[in-house]
């Protein structure tokens, strides 16, 4: 593979309050476009998060934006904030987004992870459809998801399958002053109908010790129905990130491969899927090479060359803190803090791959994009 071009989706102009843009989905529309979505706050964690949206009609090359599609919400009638925003082009011209929102009014002031439960603020996944390629979108609705799920945690855009299905991963959390042992899960959430309703959620990956999380869960569909998972895994154990795990499923999240070690760490992005069933799969080294790489796999199940490396993104300082980090609240803790990554992939119509991610510093952050040809 080989990088074509790179540059910045919207330079922060010096009067913008909202300084700070991460967690960016993409998505490549059926008429060419291409759409782009990210937080915008003050800060990374900062209960004034938006959503923006930028579009792009050569491939990536300009965009125009930002626009706002959502409004801030009330949840059950507490005042909250955006996290992200991921879409799916459900038919051509009809986009559902899945926004992460969180609760700012329960326990005001207080970071997303508490560092000494390991729990999480109050969320809630609110959905929304296009259906004129992310012009316009309807007003937000709540999905309902049963209580023992916890706070919500939304990794990857809702997931079309061959039949039609959709479904929706989720991730377990414990609530924000919960001290008891974490046995943290990922469970799926079919839908039949589009997103109108989900069904009974059903557990893909738990480790019943509690040791090992299996967290930011990226999906891929394969041509031929096959769904690649690809996880970011951390023994809670040790106080540390293992490579990642790829599990397979060829009846759409029914039963799953066992974990496959990859041979390469920490945290993967959403991959892109080319025409010839090949795969480009971006993730963050954030403890070795302090970047952002890409391996090409020349199917959804087979190994991703070494030999294919290519380096996205290089962070000059380190994110982490000085001190070892001695709990997994702490850990948690940390994710604020970082000042890079959320690689996401996407094919584009001329069969070349668009990879976005966020970088900066600590008081300016912004998504960056770049074009790589998968060719070696």
């Amino acid at each position: 593979m080989r990088i074509l071009d790179s540059g910045t989706i919207s330079t922060i102009g010096t009067t913008e309050t909202l300084r700070v843009r991460t967690f960016p989905s993409l998505v490549a529309l059926s008429d060419g476009t291409l759409l782009v979505a990210c937080k915008a706050g003050s800060n990374k964690d900062s209960d004034d998060g938006t959503i923006e949206m930028f579009r792009s009609s050569d491939n990536g090359t300009t965009w125009s934006g930002p626009t706002i599609p959502f409004a801030p919400t009330k949840v059950d009638g507490l005042r909250g904030s955006y996290a992200l925003c991921y879409m799916t082009e459900l038919e051509s011209g009809h986009l559902l987004a899945a926004c992460m929102w969180v609760d700012r009014e329960s326990y005001p002031g207080k970071p997303l992870f508490n560092p000494d439960t390991e729990g999480c603020l109050p969320m809630a996944i609110l959905l929304s459809d296009s259906y004129d390629f992310g012009n316009t979108w309807t007003a937000l609705r709540k999905v309902p998801l049963p209580d023992e799920i916890g706070p919500p945690s939304l990794t990857n855009p809702l997931i079309k399958l061959a039949s039609g299905s959709l479904l929706m991963s989720i991730e377990t959390n414990k609530p924000y002053t919960d001290g008891s042992k974490w046995h943290q899960k990922v469970v799926f959430l079919p839908s039949r109908d589009a997103g109108k309703t989900w069904e009974e959620a059903v557990s893909a990956v738990y480790d019943p010790t509690g040791r090992i999380f299996n967290w930011d869960r990226r999906v891929g569909v394969a041509h031929d129905g096959t769904i690649a998972t690809f996880l970011w895994t951390y023994d809670s154990e040790v106080k540390t990130y293992l490579n990642i795990h790829r599990r397979l499923s060829s009846d759409d999240g029914a039963t799953w491969s066992e974990a496959e070690d990859l041979g390469f760490a920490d945290q993967a992005g959403p991959p892109a899927v080319l025409a010839n069933g090949s795969m480009v799969l971006c993730w963050v080294d954030r403890f070795g090479s302090r970047s952002i790489r890409a391996r090409f796999a020349s199917s959804v199940d087979e190994g991703f060359d070494q030999n294919t490396e290519i380096e996205i993104y290089h962070h000059e300082l380190p994110d982490k803190r000085e001190a070892k980090t001695v709990t997994t609240g702490e850990t948690l803790e940390d994710m604020g803090l970082w000042t890079y990554g959320l690689p996401y992939a996407a094919t584009l119509p001329d069969g070349n791959v668009l990879i976005v991610y966020y970088a900066g510093n600590h008081t300016t952050m912004n998504v960056r994009w770049c074009r790589i040809s998968p060719l070696m």
